[in-house]
């Protein structure tokens, strides 16, 4: 399959090059290279469930099914997470419909989310009311959900969660205290499949696509993710979306006006 890859990779290399498309060639690569880090994603569980599979049928009499029935359920865990976050990346680049939309309000989204965990550490939220964006409320849900579930994994005593209004924007920030990232990788840890180390590896749970979707989904409100050091070390991970617009009394009492022009005029 990656030998595969590398030859339509190349075949578009050249096409886009005859073309002279450079954005072309950079975002069919993009795409190229995604299909094929999925596909090894995919690839590895299934090697697993093989393996247990032949290891099965060769030594029937030596196999506790108890135990191989878990490690099979773990693996097929695994594939339809992936598969589950690849199609949610699918639909977010897609766009969201504007009847999806609704009015968010992130500090009521932060207080239910985390009131539905049991992680063991300590949670801190620093919240600012009626802070309230303009989302799609299942999409906003799972980034939060993402960035706390990075946090959970990275921490060592606690995670702060934030949310402020900031000028035209409203701000949710995820903090925890663990060993931070480095400047040099902190665009990377937002691509696909992206592990900076054993730390962050498939032993510790997760598809490898948290934070892609994270970032896409802020994208795909007109919003910013990043990365930041923490005040005391770790990492903060700060959202920025734009506000939702206030109500227009009089823009819609005009819309009324023109809708009925009759209604409203005084007796002479």
């Amino acid at each position: 399959m990656t030998m595969q890859l590398d030859h339509i990779a190349a075949q578009v290399r050249a096409n886009c090059g005859q073309q002279g498309d450079e954005h072309t060639e950079s975002m069919l690569a993009r795409q190229l290279q995604f299909a094929a880090d999925a596909s090894h994603e995919l690839r590895t569980p299934l090697a697993g469930l093989r393996v247990q599979l032949e290891e099965a049928l060769l030594h029937p009499d030596e196999t506790e099914l108890p135990e191989l029935l878990h490690a099979l359920l773990r693996d097929v865990d695994r594939i339809e997470g992936i598969t589950a976050d690849l199609l949610l990346l699918t639909r977010v680049a897609a766009g969201a419909a504007a009847a999806e939309c609704e009015a968010v309000d992130l500090a009521e989204t932060v207080r239910a989310e985390v009131s539905g965990r049991a992680s063991g550490l300590e949670v801190r939220l620093r919240l600012e009311p009626g802070v309230i964006v303009d989302a799609v409320r299942s999409q906003i849900g799972r980034l939060l959900a993402n960035l706390l579930d990075n946090a959970q994994r990275h921490a060592r005593r606690g995670i702060e969660v934030r949310v402020r209004r900031d000028g035209g924007g409203g701000e949710l920030t995820v903090i925890d205290d663990g060993a931070g990232i480095a400047v040099a990788d902190r665009e990377r840890i937002f691509g696909p499949f992206s592990r900076l180390d054993a730390a962050r590896g498939r032993e510790c749970g997760g598809t490898g696509l948290g934070l892609a979707i994270a970032r896409d989904i802020a994208h795909a409100h007109k919003g910013t993710l990043r990365v930041e050091d923490a005040t005391g070390g770790g990492a903060s991970f700060v959202l920025r979306l734009p506000l939702m617009d206030p109500p227009d009394p009089c823009g819609a009492a005009w819309d009324r006006r023109k809708q009925n022009p009759v209604a409203g005029r005084q007796p002479r």
